[in-house]
This record gives structure tokens, C-alpha cells and sequence, in this order.
């Protein structure tokens, strides 16, 4: 089974949106510096706020994803690498920081006999199916 983790930022052009409640008087500051041309747009100051926050961090996300075990960027995992999993009479244990995908074409019984947990911090992408068969298992 290929097991291949790649930089969501750099092999993946999708994101995921998210919604974020601001105070009156942070969201006029914001457009102020928008305004005054710093920023492109209000999604441009925040994500960049973002990253400079998780850049500040990087020392805690690290050793925290090294102590838990966690794959950074995408993941894939394909009907070809569950039926390997299964025919090892094994079971995976998911864990990603990024996007994990579960391929279009796994059936819920084989994701069910596969899949022991899985724990995703960032998106998981699956069929509506799968995603139910493994609801108890999702951290």
C-alpha cells in the first residue's frame, strides 16, 4: 500500500470555508487597513493573520503532530489501498492534519472493515455513505 502525503498548500487547490463572528470595532479596523490598501479584501487580512499566527506556533503544531502521530497535507486513500489493508487482516487508524480523502469508489463495508478510527483536523472527504458507516468512529 503507497502510503503518499503531500503539502495541501502546494498539490491541492481547494479550501475550506469558514465562518467567523467579529466585533464591530475589529471588523472597522480591518476595513480601515483594507482600505488603505494593505490588504486585497477582509478574507485576505484574516487569512494572513491566520498564517502568521500558525507560523508563530509552528514549534507547538509540530511536536504536538510528531507526539500524536499525525500526517500533514493531503491523504489519500484509495479502494486499491483498503483492499490491501483488508486482505492483511489489518485496520488503519487515520490520523491527518490537512485533508484526508476516502476515494469515490470504497463501499462502506470495506471502509467498515478497514478503517479501526480516524482523526482529522482539517476536512475529511468522503461519500455520504461512508461518512455514515464510519460516524462512530470519527474523532
Amino acid at each position: 500500500m503507497a502510503t503518499e502525503t503531500r503539502s495541501v498548500r502546494e498539490k491541492f487547490n481547494d479550501t475550506e470555508k469558514i465562518t467567523v463572528n467579529l466585533g464591530y470595532v475589529d471588523l472597522g479596523r480591518i476595513d480601515l487597513i483594507v482600505q488603505e490598501g494593505f490588504y486585497s479584501s477582509r478574507s485576505d487580512f484574516i487569512r494572513t493573520a491566520i498564517r502568521n499566527q500558525l507560523t508563530s506556533q509552528a514549534d507547538v503544531v509540530t511536536s504536538s503532530m510528531a507526539r500524536h502521530t499525525l500526517d500533514l497535507g493531503l491523504r489519500d486513500f484509495s479502494r486499491e489501498d483498503l483492499e490491501a489493508v483488508r486482505r492483511a487482516k489489518h485496520k488503519l487508524h487515520i490520523k491527518v492534519v490537512g485533508l484526508a480523502r476516502i476515494a469515490s469508489d470504497v463501499t462502506p463495508e470495506l471502509a467498515l472493515a478497514t478503517i479501526g478510527s480516524i482523526t482529522v483536523l482539517g476536512a475529511l472527504q468522503a461519500s455520504d455513505g461512508v461518512k455514515a458507516a464510519l460516524a462512530h468512529l470519527i474523532k
